[in-house]
């Protein structure tokens, strides 16, 4: 059953609604990306898995919202909007910012809510430990188009249209400085497992900062490399619709995990 909490949120996108699933999975979208990034992963799933999407502020149907450009802010209202759809295991995944975000997301849900994540699956981002001096979000508007270029994840047609680009580039901006202005607070590991997920030719991270993700958590650790660069994951659908769908496969009836 729905409750009100989860009807009313702006944050939750559930494109394919499984009510008797067995888990929960989260998609936290990258920089510049919305719910609809996740469309095809939410139609891929089995039954056993409802997938909710987030939709951060500033972009599709909450472009007229002001944009949020600090995670610590966006996990805040993150955390408020999860906490009611908590009634069964939680898996996040979270792609480049999304990852940070998951992280933050996570440390909140176990430090305010006793919540721990059956697993964090943290892709295409370096651990939060990891600190490179990034500034983006400072560039001129073709500076932001020529590293949306860059890492290959946006439609080149797209970024020579000039009315998306009005609409889309303030939130490329904000999740940007979001990203680039993160800084990480140490503090207590997380309790839950984390599958590291990253492309071997990814010019944001590499194997080192993403292995480096094995020093926030008291849980299982697992790196993943697959050929590919920022964007990997539009060539590798299938194989991480897999994974995960294996993972929660075990989650529902504990055994071993993959």
């Amino acid at each position: 059953m729905v409750t009100s909490a989860q009807q009313d949120s702006l944050w939750i996108r559930r494109y394919h609604p499984r009510p008797h699933s067995d888990v929960r999975l989260v998609c936290l979208p990258h920089a510049g990306g919305s719910a609809s990034f996740f469309y095809p992963v939410a139609t891929a799933m089995p039954a056993s898995v409802d997938v909710l999407a987030l939709q951060y502020p500033g972009r599709q149907d909450r472009r007229t919202e002001p944009c949020l450009t600090s995670v610590s802010e966006i996990a805040d209202q993150v955390v408020t909007a999860l906490v009611p759809w908590a009634d069964r295991p939680l898996l996040f995944f979270g792609h480049s910012l999304g990852a940070t975000l998951g992280f933050e997301v996570a440390r909140r849900l176990e430090r305010e809510h006793g919540i721990v994540l059956a697993g964090l699956f943290v892709s295409a981002r370096r651990a939060p430990s990891r600190k490179r001096w990034e500034t983006v979000h400072q560039r001129s508007d073709a500076g932001i188009i020529d590293e949306m270029r860059r890492l290959n994840g946006t439609d080149v047609g797209l970024l020579t249209d000039p009315d998306v680009l009005d609409m889309v580039l303030p939130a490329i901006r904000a999740d940007y400085q979001a990203v680039e202005t993160y800084e990480y607070e140490p503090g207590p590991k997380l309790r839950c497992p984390v599958v590291c997920l990253v492309g071997d030719d990814d010019p944001k991270v590499d194997q080192d900062e993403a292995r480096a993700w094995s020093e926030h958590t008291e849980g299982s650790f697992e790196l993943r490399v697959f050929t590919g660069g920022h964007f990997y994951l539009s060539s590798h659908q299938t194989a991480i619709v897999d994974l995960i769908a294996q993972w929660a496969e075990a989650v529902a009836a504990p055994g071993d995990r993959p």
